[in-house]
């Protein structure tokens, strides 16, 4: 069975040209209530100029079921960065169930996601925390740096869509639908 890295390409190509308008609107909806009081809630670290990724990840994660938390969609923020953003983001990262880093080149090099990533380490290591790492292009290497291989990483079996997508950690497999509800 042969591993797959996901690839801006294939989630690109997943997603249909009607969703683009609605992901970060829906995204939107849901910032002024806080975290939902249903499903599965995922702190998305990201890098910010990035948009193109990150939407085509929300669509992926919302056809699950899954409400993912966007930090520049939160009118809690302060519209300037400061010491109460970093303490909104932290309790962000504790109040969502999940935490999963869009490990871009850019985001591997943001000092903010690699502090968000650090943070949620210590409240979701092991079994609520995962890296996603996304490529150019597929069949591109990863070259993240080597601390983000003690994490569980997002996957896919096939280097052509993005269906059947999995969390690997330690030698096991589990569906991503499964690992974001558990």
């Amino acid at each position: 069975m042969a591993d797959f890295l996901l690839s801006k390409e294939q989630l690109s190509d997943a997603r249909k040209p009607s969703e683009a308008a609605t992901i970060l609107n829906e995204a939107r909806n849901h910032r002024n209530n806080g975290l939902p009081t249903f499903g599965v809630s995922v702190f998305l670290s990201h890098k910010h100029d990035e948009l193109a990724v990150l939407e085509d990840v929300i669509c992926l994660l919302k056809k699950l079921g899954i409400f993912v938390y966007v930090d520049w969609l939160d009118e809690g923020m302060p519209k300037t960065t400061s010491g109460y953003t970093a303490y909104r983001i932290k309790q962000k990262i504790k109040d969502c169930k999940k935490f999963i880093l869009l490990a871009t080149e850019g985001a591997i090099a943001s000092k903010w996601c690699n502090w968000e990533l650090g943070y949620g380490d210590a409240h979701k290591y092991p079994n609520s925390i995962a890296i996603m790492p996304i490529t150019e292009k597929r069949r591109d290497a990863f070259t993240g740096n080597e601390y983000l291989q003690i994490y569980p990483v997002i996957k896919t079996e096939y280097e052509y869509t993005v269906n059947w997508c999995y969390v690997e950690f330690q030698e096991k497999r589990v569906p991503l639908v499964d690992w974001l509800k558990q």
